[in-house]
């Protein structure tokens, strides 16, 4: 592989992606995403671990309740972000970069202060989600959920900056944003959670000043550094078409992640009534399964970048090729998951805890969770590229009929018979539907851009 393609600018990357080979080129894009992807699921796994060994089972119990309600938080800014990488995609496959440059700082503003209106949702949120819990865990949930105000605003930029170099054909600069974030995690992991023992507190202390040091990079990057892509805010002021846009864009990609991480919450409830250790097996099970979902889903945003900037290109056929392709390499790199965490499943487990309760509930999660990998690859890549043609509608309608009609009445209909056994089944049956409808959508759909 070229590795000269690392040290291209925005232009020399447009005129690859729209005149390149397209293995190579998604190959070329994925690979920087796919290790960010790998980085990225280190996250939650270096966490559960610390957490799991030094703090217990009920404080990791009371993170993996409360992380989808964490997530609808986040919702807005993955809305902001989708929209942002539709809409500066195209810009960029103009060739408009001073459009570019405008629409990212317009969405750094309006991401910033979102982010900052969003915060104090997150402390009122703490107190029904706790008062309806476990009362083993409640405290701690009341406490992670209240406290991750401070951590909000901080990650509503850094998707935004991950949509901007997404979107400009440079992901591998959100790569080294993700390597950096864990080691910081890893060191504040150490301090507040090992050294200082301070339980679900420090996983919060972690994670802000983590997420505060990671800010002040990227506004280096974006706003100090010089280069083509040096944005300034110079005279700035919003541009209220833009922010219309983008909202209007964004606001099913808002609704998706929303209503997928609602669907989340009220699984983690069904999963809650059977006590702290199965909440607490199926956490690391997800903790695990993270990489396996991420790596394949890696190649949505690729498909994303190639599909926006060849429609944008007017090159409809190039963009339907992206997406097959992407499709493709997806569901080969979820075999091949599913070929090495298989046979390493209770090695794995047994590094979070040595509880045999916990344990024999995790291995059999993860078994199932891990099998069902590939339909969530091709759903993934599919919705990059609906994402791409700037139908963000279509990701809304596909994540709820997973989360909701496929996964949620599965598992309330088959819960008496299954127990908690239907939650892991209902996340096998509902992505590999899921992959089977996305598929049929989108051999139906027409090739032009709707922001146009």
């Amino acid at each position: 592989m070229n590795l000269d393609f690392l040290h291209q600018g925005t232009e020399q990357r447009r005129e690859r992606i729209l005149h390149g080979n397209i293995l190579q080129t998604l190959l070329m894009l994925s690979m920087p995403t796919l290790m960010m992807s790998v980085i990225q699921a280190m996250l939650p796994l270096s966490d559960g671990l610390f957490i799991n060994n030094a703090a217990g089972t009920l404080v990791a119990s009371a993170v993996t309740y409360s992380e989808p309600v964490i997530n609808m938080m986040v919702a807005l800014a993955q809305g902001i972000s989708v929209a942002a990488m539709a809409v500066i995609g195209q810009a960029n496959g103009q060739g408009d970069f001073s459009k570019v440059r405008h629409i990212s700082v317009q969405v750094v503003a309006f991401a910033s202060i979102i982010g900052i209106c969003a915060a104090p949702l997150s402390a009122l949120a703490a107190f029904p989600v706790s008062a309806n819990v476990d009362p083993e865990i409640s405290h701690n949930v009341f406490l992670y959920i209240s406290l991750y105000a401070f951590v909000l605003p901080f990650s509503f930029l850094e998707s935004i900056y991950n949509a901007i170099k997404n979107a400009t054909g440079k992901p591998e600069a959100t790569f080294i944003r993700m390597v950096l974030l864990l080691v910081l995690k890893i060191l504040f992991n150490i301090v507040f959670i090992v050294m200082l023992r301070l339980g679900i507190v420090g996983c919060i202390l972690s994670s802000l000043f983590s997420n505060i040091l990671i800010c002040v990079w990227m506004f280096y990057e974006l706003f100090i550094k010089n280069g083509e892509d040096k944005l300034s805010l110079r005279g700035f002021r919003f541009d209220r078409d833009l922010i219309i846009q983008l909202v209007r864009i964004g606001i099913p990609a808002m609704l998706a992640s929303l209503m997928m991480n609602l669907g989340f919450f009220l699984i983690n409830n069904e999963t809650q009534k059977y006590g702290a250790v199965v909440l607490n097996g199926q956490g690391i099970a997800n903790n695990i399964t993270a990489v396996c979902f991420n790596l394949p889903a890696a190649f949505g945003s690729a498909v994303t970048t190639m599909v926006s900037i060849n429609i944008g290109a007017a090159q409809p056929e190039n963009a339907k090729r992206s997406c097959r392709v992407g499709c493709v390499a997806s569901a080969m790199t979820a075999l091949a998951i599913i070929a090495v965490i298989v046979p390493l499943s209770s090695h794995l487990t047994i590094l979070f805890t040595q509880r045999a309760d916990v344990l024999d509930i995790a291995n059999r999660a993860l078994h199932i969770y891990t099998y069902s990998v590939v339909g969530f690859g091709v759903c993934m890549a599919v919705q990059g590229a609906f994402i791409g043609l700037g139908k963000t509608t279509v990701p809304l309608f596909l994540g709820i009929l997973r989360i909701w009609l496929l996964r949620y009445l599965f598992i309330l209909a088959t819960e008496q018979s299954l127990q908690y056994y239907s939650v892991f089944w209902g996340n096998l049956f509902s992505n590999y539907m899921a992959a089977v409808i996305s598929v049929v959508l989108i051999l139906r759909v027409k090739w032009v851009s709707t922001l146009t």
